[in-house]
């Protein structure tokens, strides 16, 4: 099996660099609070369905703590709480910009009413969707804990990718900047 997963990857297989790093505890956390701090929203997907959008939807993280978990605010009566209610994991996917910091984390959700963590992730603007301020009954907060994703991204910034992409063709050589890998936080 391994022979032909390299067979079918001739791309890698044809650079000339390191591309590849799995990244695990620290690393992944601090892998994954750059990626979100750049992209600041994701798509959000649930288990089975319970509303139109078959279980994905566009959502902001509120906030990456220390151990890597992601945390939202949602309201108690969306189709997406209440497919966190029936368990099960969720995949988050991120893009941080149009050519690098792609992210896909999967994890757990839990759902809490949490009136301190809300106050922390409140800011004015989410009055849009919780008219009555960070006392609307309807916000629950949703921590995602994620075990584990994968990521692809460039190592030296967009435009050192851009320049060894334009050589690698004028050369016929792939000279890619890319870097990709496993992620597991715990």
């Amino acid at each position: 099996m391994e022979r032909r997963e390299g067979m079918m990857d001739s791309i890698n297989r044809n650079q000339p660099e390191k591309n590849r790093e799995n990244v695990s505890g620290v690393k992944a956390v601090e892998r994954i609070r750059e990626t979100v701090d750049k992209a600041k929203t994701c798509f959000f997907r649930t288990g089975p369905s319970v509303g139109e959008s078959e279980g994905v939807r566009p959502m902001n993280v509120r906030k990456v703590d220390e151990a890597g978990n992601l945390w939202f605010l949602m309201a108690s009566d969306s189709h997406t709480v209440k497919e966190l209610e029936r368990g099960g994991e969720v995949d988050l996917f991120f893009q941080g910009s149009a050519h690098s910091d792609f992210l896909h984390l999967v994890g757990k959700a839990s759902v809490s009413r949490d009136k301190a963590k809300i106050k922390e992730l409140w800011e004015p603007v989410l009055k849009t969707w919780f008219t009555e301020g960070e006392d609307d009954p309807r916000i629950t907060v949703v921590k995602v804990s994620p075990g584990r994703g994968y990521y692809w991204d460039n190592k030296h910034g967009n435009v050192v990718a851009g320049v060894k992409m334009i050589i690698g063709a004028a050369s016929g050589k792939t000279l890619d900047d890319s870097i990709e890998g496993k992620i597991r936080v715990s």
